[in-house]
């Protein structure tokens, strides 16, 4: 039957090539095979944003396999299947996350002398997560399909470790190459980033099992009808799941999001303070204010402490309308010993008062707090933004009830990217606000992916996203995960629009992280039950 469905596709011609292919990556030694593997890890971040090529993943990582594969045959045969896969990590971070290297040029006099540090660091650091993958992967690795399950649920169960320990980095998860797709990120409703991030990694590995591990080519098609069938299948589900209308609006809402577009090495500078909170009010004041119920700026718009400069609130009350609402990101702090500083959100009224705090809880390490503070200062290491020693965390992720607002819940920039952690548990909001400052992410990749994160967000919450950013992209995201509105990147102005309604709790955000949990133990089932049918006996040892 699988031979018929191909036929008009030349199943031999198809085969030969894939396993011409999987010669080649299979008989790499040396440093040309961790070479070829950085190099095919650096391929596979084009398929984040803002390129979304995903079709390369399905020539990386079968590839990944097939190396590995050739790894086993040799009488290093752990140290070698770890460093192809660590050399493979090494590629996908660096260019996946290369705009990380723009945060240290905005103090450059301060922080530039770390970038070749953190070139190498991050990115090899991270890999780690992908070496761990396939030392656990090595384990159940069987002659047929079921090293591909085993390699599938040690980087899914890697990914996951990535995305939790200390304090997590969830940026860039494989799932997230669909973010561009109305259609293709829609079963996050149900099993999460993880769960998507685990089928996408399935889908693209399937092919690998063209061959068998002493690289003899098995001729079945039914790997290639697999992953074609799991992408189908996600698609299948999203055009079902998107409706072609609007999503219903609360009437007595009209958003106005602010995007100032100041560079982030003149935000604080002294002589540009006032320059930087006369755009903010003149941008609030654009025509149609008057329309407007609430105003959002960005994470940390005002380039001072808003609530205890004088005067500073009450400009506010003069600009909006009785019946308005402020909702602005503001760094403040508290005095004591020592005085603690907050990255926050703060709702004030058209009369200038203070209505609703909430303080980040999610900090960004070496970014917005330093970890062993007094040690690496006396290496002349500092926290890139905050005020000396960082900032303090919030009591966590809380949902906000003020006057004439549907309940809602604060995310200020980084704490969007975590999963299972942007709602209240006990109190469900109805709608999500995303303040961030993308400038520290550089002009291009960085800011793109963070949009494509907020996406992600929104879909598995069923929850529309009001998302304001300094410089881009600003942007209102209905629950299902689509722009509705927006600002690019580089742009000054505003965004107005209506808010969606919620859509009821969402299975995701009913199950969390248990359906991938539930799919991650299938896929090591499957690994088991190929390892017993097609096991990996003893083979030739030769030397590397």
């Amino acid at each position: 039957m699988a031979r018929l469905l191909l036929s008009r596709l030349d199943v031999r011609t198809i085969f030969s090539y894939l396993v011409a292919a999987a010669l080649w990556f299979r008989h790499l030694t040396g440093g040309k095979r961790l070479l070829v593997a950085g190099g095919l890890g650096a391929l596979s971040a084009l398929a984040h944003a803002p390129l979304n090529i995903w079709p390369v993943l399905f020539f990386s990582f079968p590839a990944l396999v097939w190396m590995i594969d050739g790894a086993i045959e040799t009488s290093q045969r752990w140290t070698a299947a770890a460093l192809i896969s660590w050399a493979f990590g090494f590629g996908y971070f660096l260019v996946g996350l290369h705009w990380v290297g723009f945060a240290f040029v905005v103090d450059a006099d301060r922080h530039a002398w770390l970038l070749p540090f953190v070139a190498l660091i991050f990115p090899g650091g991270l890999a780690l997560f992908f070496a761990g993958a396939a030392i656990g992967a090595r384990l159940q690795w069987s002659n047929g399909a079921g090293r591909v399950f085993a390699m599938v649920a040690g980087l899914s169960a890697a990914e996951w470790l990535r995305g939790h320990v200390f304090t997590g980095f969830p940026w860039n998860l494989p799932g997230y190459v669909w973010s561009g797709s109305d259609s293709m990120i829609q079963t996050a409703s149900v099993y999460g980033i993880y769960g998507l991030s685990l089928v996408t990694l399935l889908a693209v590995c399937l092919p690998a099992a063209v061959i068998d591990a002493r690289g003899k080519a098995i001729e079945r098609a039914w790997p290639l009808l697999l992953s074609l069938g799991l992408i189908g299948a996600v698609f299948l589900f999203g055009i079902l799941r998107v409706p072609g209308q609007a999503v219903p609006v609360f009437e007595d809402v009209a958003l106005r999001l602010v995007q100032p577009n100041v560079p982030q090495s003149e935000k604080w500078k002294p002589e540009l303070l006032q320059r930087n909170w006369q755009l903010l009010i003149e941008l609030t004041r654009t025509p149609g204010l008057e329309t407007r119920t609430h105003v959002i700026w960005p994470e940390a718009a005002p380039p001072f402490f808003l609530v205890s400069t004088d005067g500073a609130l009450e400009v506010i009350g003069e600009v909006l309308h009785d019946r308005a609402l402020l909702l602005t990101g503001t760094q403040r702090f508290e005095e004591g010993e020592p005085k603690k500083y907050f990255n926050s959100m703060v709702a004030i009224d058209g009369a200038g008062r203070e209505l609703a705090t909430y303080d980040k809880s999610h900090l960004v390490p070496f970014g917005e707090y330093l970890p062993m503070f007094h040690w690496l200062e006396k290496l002349g290491i500092s926290q890139l933004a905050g005020s000396n020693g960082g900032f303090s965390s919030g009591g966590g992720v809380k949902t906000i009830t003020v006057p004439g607002t549907p309940p809602f819940g604060p995310l200020i920039c980084y704490e969007a990217i975590f999963p299972s952690a942007v709602v209240e548990d006990d109190v469900r909001p109805k709608w999500l606000i995303n303040m961030t400052d993308d400038s520290w992410f550089g002009p291009w990749a960085g800011p793109y992916q963070h949009l494509g994160i907020a996406r992600v967000r929104a879909v598995e919450e069923g929850l529309a996203i009001a998302r304001a950013a300094n410089t881009g992209v600003s942007a209102v995201i209905d629950p299902y995960g689509r722009i509705i509105v927006s600002l690019p990147l580089d742009k000054s102005g505003v965004v107005d629009s209506r808010l969606p309604k919620p859509l009821n709790a969402t299975i995701f955000g009913f199950a969390r992280d248990g359906i991938f949990g539930a799919m991650l133990l299938v896929l090591v089932g499957g690994a088991l039950i190929f390892s017993r049918t097609s096991p990996l006996r003893q083979l030739t040892v030769t030397t590397m």
